[in-house]
């Protein structure tokens, strides 16, 4: 890391696709330990994966706070690369693991005191998925640390071109959690049986093991975690990391906030549809995680072109991108549309959840494209430093869910299939915005600098 990969030479699609296939691979990972999870728990039963899905949200919502540091950790640490700037790097760096850990252990505390009512407020109507919810989110709670370290940690080495790193120690931490979770579930090789608490045991394990293996490699390449780094210690760091940070984080709180709420819609139609959606937006995570990866890798970019004043190089890296993730939409598409049934079968052998399941990933399907184009756009965004556009954009949008989901579900004809229709409908219209916004406040604006010669 101290040797950053410079990204404003090159050949452009060749820099990029080394650059995204290492964040596309660590994207699948934090999509594989949810699905591992789910297909373990899914031998339990409904109610099970009803509880572990709930409490999900939780950790959902400390995942969108994350980003806080994050965002600005990968915006203003590939700025200062592209600006050659290692001072600014090292306060960019050392600023935001603070403001990670102060929220961190703020959010452990929120969870822990406050954990009956917030899975209280599902109104779930069953003693025995509520304890378990409550159970589960309790010991991932205490897990919190490793959960906000490890993204940060990502985020730091994906700025300085370095991804290949957080894709090999993540990927350790899968292998742990893909050995430990049946063993913890159901009580192999003379371990106890413990259900869902298993699940959340494992999973804080790998998670914890990556943190550390995370420091370790920090370490190795050349930065030290002590109170000698005071020095670099910036009021003015922190707040622009903050400024950075807090739209994206307030675009995933609302996200995670507005999805709780349309859980409880689902809620209401019995464990079999909170089961479906949770199990379905598993699925369904092997596009938008494609496209988060293909972004992150864009964000990189863009951040080092634009602090090193390469304009020409941005609106090609971002048409290669684009080109990349809408394949991946259109896949995306014909998978859950064509193969919804048998993909979903894999999760949960039940023939009702199967059906139910189908027809989610079905519905969802028409919407994966739009997805991708709005998901690659808002990293193109933020490796120019806005992350207000992007933002605005999916909390709006993704709020107005919430009535339109409750409005159409009151249709006789579609019931639950009209919460479905809400968030693939919103999910069209916001990646159709989004890329006209871009087009309008980035591109015409800055047409005579795109069109500067491009050197390679």
């Amino acid at each position: 890391m101290k040797k950053s990969v410079n990204l404003v030479s090159g050949n452009i699609l060749s820099t990029l696709f080394k650059l995204a296939v290492p964040i596309l691979g660590t994207s699948f990972i934090q999509m594989a330990y949810n699905m591992i999870d789910m297909i373990w728990v899914g031998r339990i039963g409904s109610s099970a994966v009803a509880a572990v899905g709930t409490a999900g949200f939780f950790t959902w919502f400390g995942t969108s706070l994350v980003f806080i540091s994050k965002i600005g950790a990968e915006i203003g640490v590939s700025q200062a690369i592209g600006k050659k700037d290692e001072k600014e790097k090292n306060k960019y760096i050392y600023n935001s693991l603070i403001v990670n850990i102060i929220i961190a252990i703020l959010y452990t505390i929120i969870l822990i005191i406050f954990r009956k009512q917030f899975i209280g407020f599902f109104n779930l109507g069953d003693s025995e998925i509520i304890d378990m919810s409550i159970s589960f989110l309790v010991i991932v709670s205490i897990g919190m640390i490793f959960s906000f370290l490890n993204p940060l940690f990502t985020g730091i080495f994906n700025a300085s071109g370095s991804s290949k790193i957080p894709f090999l120690i993540n990927s350790i931490g899968l292998v742990f959690n893909i050995v430990f979770d049946p063993i913890l579930i159901f009580g192999l090789f003379g371990f106890p049986k413990m259900g869902v608490t298993g699940a959340a045991f494992a999973t804080i394990s790998a998670q914890a093991v990556v943190t550390v293996i995370f420091i370790i490699s920090f370490i190795k390449n050349g930065y030290s975690i002590s109170l000698k780094n005071k020095k670099y210690i910036d009021k003015n760091i922190i707040i622009k990391v903050c400024k950075l940070g807090v739209p994206t984080a307030l675009q995933n709180c609302g996200f995670a906030f507005f999805a709780m709420i349309i859980g409880r819609v689902v809620a209401s139609w019995g464990p079999v549809a909170i089961a479906v959606q949770k199990v379905g937006s598993q699925i369904e995570a092997i596009s938008w995680m494609t496209a988060e990866g293909f972004a992150a890798a864009l964000t990189a970019f863009v951040g080092q072109n634009y602090g090193a004043n390469r304009w020409d190089r941005i609106l090609k890296g971002y048409k290669a991108t684009m080109f990349m993730a809408c394949a991946v939409g259109v896949f995306s598409t014909i998978l859950l549309v064509f193969a919804g049934k048998s993909i979903f079968s894999i999760f949960i052998p039940e023939a009702e959840a199967i059906s139910a399941g189908a027809t989610y990933l079905k519905i969802l399907g028409y919407s994966q494209l739009f997805m991708c184009i709005e998901i690659t756009t808002a990293g193109a965004f933020s490796g120019l430093g806005n992350t207000v556009t992007p933002s605005w954009v999916s909390i709006i949008w993704t709020g107005l869910r919430i009535p339109i989901a409750i409005f159409l579900s009151g249709i006789a004809t579609l019931g639950i299939d009209g919460v479905w229709w809400s968030i693939s409908g919103t999910s069209i219209i916001k990646g159709i915005l989004l890329l006209v916004l871009f087009i309008i406040m980035v591109i015409i604006p800055n047409r005579k600098k795109f069109l500067k010669p491009i050197d390679n």
